[in-house]
């Protein structure tokens, strides 16, 4: 009843996991989320697949058809606003992605604003996994409630009694890896997984800018990057991953995060284009329509009274 009671975003009785507290104001929101966040269901879904409890287990391999259409949506989403900033830079001749007032005046969203966007999303999600090190985590895995990430690919013995596993940390202020129990190390190893299997959908967006011809690359931050929880939840780093202070994060922060000019910025192109065949500025049409219908198509019927 009590994790009934929990509401996204209510400051009295929010959701225990920040990410699901985050407001999503915007289309580009929900394609982060849909890409980023949506991707951890994915991967506790896959762990509670290799459950031992057969019920779960079958139920958790039926929702994973489901979440593949989330992904889907997240990564054309975010590809299509990427592919009409470069459209729009290539029309207008503009070739440095750091020239955001040009880039804006076009009715696109800047790829910096872009990777701010994505590290604020990766980073929230990071922290779904909870702490690195963790004995709940071991104790599920060792009572056969879950296992780990395409658990039947990997080739140990599948019981980790003996085993171990690195995991980063932050010990005397300077980045450490240690070999830990690798029982206890299970979300680590997950979040590690979530970190690759990040890797594909921008890959596949910085292939659109390179056929652009425009200098620029989305990168996923450090792993400790705007960390709340776990082994990094004490430290502040940078993307590239170096460890600062206070005082340093509080002025670079908004190079690495949106602020409020942004955040404003991508609410003004949040308007609605109802005429079949019309979309916004900011983002491309669909290489195809749904169920291959043209991209035309009324798929919404609006009476207007």
């Amino acid at each position: 009843m009590a994790l009934l009671e929990r509401r996204s975003g209510q400051q009295d009785n929010p959701r225990i996991l920040g990410a699901f507290n985050e407001r999503t104001p915007d289309w580009l929101s929900f394609f982060m989320f849909t890409y980023f966040t949506d991707r951890d269901g994915k991967m506790q879904l896959a762990a509670l697949a290799q459950s031992g409890f057969d019920p779960l287990s079958r139920s958790c391999r039926f929702m994973l058809t489901e979440e593949a259409h989330h992904l889907f949506v997240g990564e054309t989403g975010i590809g299509r606003t990427i592919e009409a900033t470069c459209l729009a830079m290539k029309a207008a001749g503009i070739t440095d992605p750091n020239d955001k007032e040009a880039i804006r005046k076009l009715g696109v969203i800047d790829l910096p604003t872009l990777q701010k966007k994505a590290n604020f999303h990766m980073s929230v999600t990071r922290d779904l996994f909870g702490s690195e090190i963790s004995s709940n985590a071991a104790s599920a895995f060792s009572a056969g409630l879950k296992g780990r990430f395409n658990e039947t690919a990997l080739t140990d013995d599948h019981q980790l009694e003996s085993a171990s596993y690195a995991v980063l940390r932050v010990i005397d202020g300077q980045f450490v890896t240690e070999e830990v129990p690798a029982l206890r190390a299970i979300n680590s190893r997950l979040l590690d997984d979530y970190i690759t299997d990040c890797q594909g959908g921008i890959d596949r967006w910085n292939k659109v800018i390179e056929k652009s011809g425009i200098a620029f690359q989305f990168k996923q931050p450090h792993k400790a990057f705007n960390r709340k929880i776990g082994e990094f939840a004490e430290v502040n780093v940078s993307p590239a991953g170096e460890l600062i202070s206070d005082e340093a994060w509080a002025v670079s922060q908004g190079e690495w995060l949106c602020n409020d000019e942004d955040h404003a910025f991508i609410n003004s192109l949040m308007k609605p284009c109802m005429e079949p065949g019309q979309y916004a500025s900011w983002i491309a049409p669909p290489r195809v329509g749904i169920n291959n219908q043209p991209k035309d198509f009324e798929y919404v019927r609006i009476e207007h009274s």
